[in-house]
C-alpha cells in the first residue's frame, strides 16, 4: 500500500462523525445544539456524560488506528505515521460530509499521539485531567495540554517527525479553541454541567 493511501486512510477515519451520530441516537443533532461542534465535547454537553465518554472514545480510536496501520507499514521510512496523524486530526476538523466543518480534533488527536509518542501523551493527559479537575474547563485543558506536547516532547527526547507533528497539533489546538480562549479570558467560557 503506498504512503499516499495511507494518508487518505487517515482523513477518512478522522472524518467519521462518530459523536455526531450518537448524538442522533438521542435525537440531538450537534450542530444545531450546544457549541453547533460535532464532537465529543459537546456531545457531552448535549447528550450526558457516558455519551460524551463513548464520543471520545471513538474520536481517538479513529485517530489512533489509522497511526497503528501506517506504523506497521514497512516503506514508512519514519515519516508516514507522524504524517496519518496530520491526515486523521485534518479529517475531523474538516469532515467533508459537513461542508469541510468540523469538530476541534483534540481526541483524534489524542488517540493518533498515543501510538506515535506515548510517554508525550501521556504526561499532556495528566494535566489535562488536573486543569479539568481544578477549573472544569475542557478547553482550558485541551488548549493548556496541547501546548504542553512539543515540550514534553523534548523532555522524552523524541524523534524529529514526531516532534515536527506535536509542534503542529499544539498550534493547531491554539487555532482551533481561539473563541474558546477569548471566553476564557473574558470569563464567559462554560464549565462542565453548565448547559
Amino acid at each position: 500500500m503506498g504512503a499516499a493511501l495511507y494518508i487518505v486512510i487517515g482523513f477518512l477515519c478522522g472524518s467519521i462523525p462518530f459523536s455526531w451520530f450518537l448524538g442522533r441516537l438521542k435525537g440531538v443533532d450537534l450542530r444545531e445544539h450546544g457549541s453547533g461542534n460535532p464532537g465529543a465535547t459537546n456531545l457531552l454537553r448535549t447528550s450526558g456524560t457516558a455519551m460524551g465518554v463513548a464520543g471520545l472514545l471513538l474520536d481517538a480510536a479513529k485517530g489512533a488506528v489509522p497511526v497503528l496501520l501506517a506504523s506497521s507499514s514497512t516503506m514508512q521510512g519514519g515519516w508516514l505515521p507522524s504524517a496519518v496523524v496530520i491526515s486523521a486530526v485534518c479529517g475531523h476538523v474538516f469532515m467533508p460530509w459537513f461542508g469541510f466543518k468540523g469538530g476541534k480534533g483534540v481526541a483524534t488527536a489524542l488517540g493518533a499521539l498515543l501510538v506515535l509518542s506515548t510517554n508525550t501523551v501521556l504526561c499532556a493527559l495528566g494535566l489535562f485531567i488536573l486543569l479539568l479537575a481544578l477549573f472544569k474547563m475542557v478547553s482550558l485543558g485541551s488548549v493548556i495540554s496541547g501546548i504542553s506536547l512539543p515540550f514534553f516532547g523534548i523532555l522524552f527526547k523524541t524523534h524529529i517527525y514526531p516532534e515536527i507533528v506535536l509542534g503542529i497539533i499544539a498550534l493547531a489546538i491554539l487555532v482551533t479553541h481561539k473563541e474558546n480562549i477569548k471566553r476564557i479570558f473574558s470569563g464567559t467560557e462554560r464549565k462542565i454541567g453548565e448547559k
